[in-house]
């Protein structure tokens, strides 16, 4: 009798051991589901500021290229640089014959995986946004507050130099 009784706290904590490991293994097997959403976003707005021409480092101003296409005439307007409580929000548009044909957050705040990752979702919405409402008229969006009201100003005024 005395032998069980040895045995049975061994077996407890041979079972708590592999009870522990296993939950570890299950936790660190899982993934956030905004990780892979981070890495895709990410590279995206910098290719599109390196294109734009350093229009991304001019803070608080206003630019704006005209050049005629094959069926209209098509206008590039950067909106004013809106300062937000995490940082600059900046938006180019484009717009064809009236129409607002192409927004771009050329400076949003990306310091780090947070912002990063919050905006790898909320720029995307907004723009589809503006490019349905063809206004500034948009619906803020939801845990990106900030961001959203600073895309909304830039492009008010890009929409209101556009017309200008």
């Amino acid at each position: 009798m005395h032998a069980l009784k040895k045995n049975r706290p061994l077996r407890r904590i041979v079972l708590a051991s592999a009870a522990t490991v296993s939950g570890m293994v299950m936790l660190l097997s899982l993934k956030p589901h905004s990780t892979p959403d981070v890495g895709l976003a990410v590279p995206a707005p910098s290719s599109s500021s390196s294109a734009s021409g350093g229009s991304s480092g001019s803070s608080g101003s206003s630019g704006s290229s005209g050049s005629s296409g094959s069926t209209g005439v098509s206008k590039t307007v950067t909106g004013d640089s809106v300062d937000t409580r995490w940082g600059p929000v900046q938006v180019k548009i484009t717009v064809k014959n009236g129409k607002l044909t192409d927004v771009t957050a050329v400076v949003y705040p990306s310091e780090n995986p947070r912002d990063q990752e919050i905006n790898s979702y909320a720029i995307p919405k907004l723009r589809t946004e503006a490019l349905a409402a063809q206004s500034a008229d948009i619906d803020t969006v939801s845990g990106a507050t900030y961001t959203s009201d600073g895309y909304r100003q830039s492009l008010q005024s890009a929409l209101d130099s556009a017309k200008s």
